[in-house]
């Protein structure tokens, strides 16, 4: 019998080549928060997307409610750090706490996320994070660098079979003009 997993997705691109490589390791259900996505025209969007991908998967899919106005309360006093800095690192850790809670609550035997399959997402972070709150939440959390061996190529390969929408910044407000 698989471990369930609880992955945390920051959208349908991301979540593919991660999907691919815990899908015979672990049972896995899709887990989209990301309060920090706006406007919220663009997380509606992402949401469709996701919840496309993951029906094509035929995997369970849940989203948690979109807690923006927390989210802004937490990064505002960063909303003026570029890309990767500390603004990152409050957002990162609070999507993976939401995550870590909600797996302990349900049942879930680990946790994981996608995050770092992007380019732009330092992993190291984000792995930092998942392990201090696999600790504070007695519940195990899945260390990945999802883009290393063309992991990111080949979640945009899946995501251009499927036909996905495929943001330019990573979702906040406050990186939209980082877009290129």
């Amino acid at each position: 019998m698989l471990k369930k997993m609880l992955l945390h997705i920051c959208c349908a691109n991301c979540a593919l080549h991660p999907y691919e490589t815990l899908k015979n390791i672990f049972e896995v259900t899709l887990y989209f928060y990301n309060p920090n996505i706006h406007p919220e025209e663009e997380y509606e969007k992402r949401l469709v997307y996701a919840k496309k991908a993951a029906e094509n998967y035929g995997l369970a899919f849940l989203e948690a409610p979109y807690d923006k106005n927390n989210w802004f309360e937490m990064t505002n006093e960063y909303r003026d750090n570029v890309e990767g800095g500390q603004r990152c690192g409050v957002c990162i850790n609070m999507r993976l706490e939401k995550t870590a809670v909600f797996a302990v609550e349900n049942g879930y035997d680990i946790f994981a996320t996608t995050l770092s399959v992007s380019p732009h997402k330092n992993s190291k972070i984000i792995n930092n994070a998942g392990k201090m709150l696999s600790e504070k939440y007695g519940i195990e959390f899945f260390d990945a660098d999802f883009k290393k061996q063309d992991g990111f190529k080949k979640t945009m390969q899946l995501s251009r079979e499927l036909d996905l929408y495929r943001q330019n910044y990573c979702g906040c407000t406050y990186s939209i003009g980082d877009a290129k």
